[in-house]
């Protein structure tokens, strides 16, 4: 499941309640947590808590509501999920992001009133977020602007935070200014990503990998340790199904806590060092994983070792 949230320094932008507004993804979290009662059952890492929106600050000086703030003009354009936007500012390029891209903006937000409840402006520091861990208004609007352009979105209630949204999110319609300054494309997928290749070293449980850079440790964590990395994972047909690169965040687990091909693969490493696992289905989920949204069969994972703890 991806939640859709607004991510920003401001918890309460960052954090769509999660009544209503989970829906079915391709992609899977944090690799999965192995469930207590059985040891036995793969696992990949324990996804990380959504943060906790606290209470909403009040909002600083210095950025006015735009005088359109309460309802958009004629000029306008309207969508059919009821999302209005209109260009600000034109951008320069062509290419616009897509569901598996990271982006970069600045934005301002009001509620229809004119209250300004955040804004990446007034802090002085863009905000990075994934294009689908935004409130939907945001995703559906992010899709329609390219690198450079400054745009207003009036958003109703059902595609931002709902009318009785939780922990102090604003309710109802929303106004926002939102700059695209730039699009973080994810991880290409790999070449080899079918078929170990020959040059790629096998073990006796059937594990494949191949070095892709080396590292500069010396040190191979052992299964009781916690070590943070960064990720990438894919089907042998190429489908990238989960990424903390695309997410913008490392990860964290205990080696003992992961899929069998995690626990071995991870232990052949060292600081530094990036490698890309082939990892057969018995040593991951499984051929029918028994926990949702986990992906079936071999898989292949490019991990970069960042810190053994």
């Amino acid at each position: 499941m991806k939640r859709h949230r607004l991510v920003s320094s401001f918890a309460l932008a960052l954090t769509l309640s999660a009544a209503g507004c989970e829906k079915k993804s391709e992609v899977t979290p944090e690799p999965m947590a192995k469930p207590a009662e059985t040891a036995m059952t793969p696992a990949a890492p324990e996804p990380a808590a959504a943060p906790a929106a606290p209470e909403a600050p009040k909002a600083p000086p210095g950025i006015p509501a735009p005088e359109d703030v309460a309802a958009p003009p004629k000029d306008a354009q309207k969508t059919a999920s009821g999302l209005v936007t209109k260009v600000l500012t034109p951008g320069k390029e062509k290419v616009h992001p897509t569901d598996n891209d990271q982006v970069k903006v600045h934005y301002t937000g009001w509620t229809k009133d004119g209250k300004m409840f955040d804004s990446s402006v007034q802090r002085g520091e863009p905000t990075q977020f994934g294009v689908t861990q935004v409130i939907p208004g945001w995703t559906e609007a992010l899709k329609l602007m390219v690198v450079g352009e400054k745009r207003r979105l009036w958003i109703p209630g059902k595609l931002a935070y709902g009318d009785t949204p939780r922990m102090g999110a604003p309710a109802g319609d929303l106004t926002f200014d939102v700059e695209l300054l730039e699009i973080l494309a994810p991880p290409k997928t790999p070449e080899d990503v079918a078929k170990a290749p020959k040059t790629a070293t096998k073990t006796a449980s059937g594990l494949a990998y191949r070095v892709l850079t080396k590292g500069t440790g010396k040190t191979h964590p052992k299964a009781t340790d916690r070590v943070t990395v960064h990720y990438t994972g894919w089907t042998p047909d190429g489908k990238m199904f989960d990424s903390s690169v695309v997410r913008g965040q490392p990860t964290t687990f205990g080696l003992n806590q992961v899929i069998k091909g995690w626990t071995e693969g991870v232990q052949l490493m060292v600081e530094g060092e990036k490698t890309r696992f082939w990892i057969p289905g018995d040593l991951a989920y499984g051929e029918k994983p028994t926990r949702p949204g986990a992906p079936a069969g071999t898989l292949v994972f490019d991990v970069e070792l960042l810190q053994i703890r």
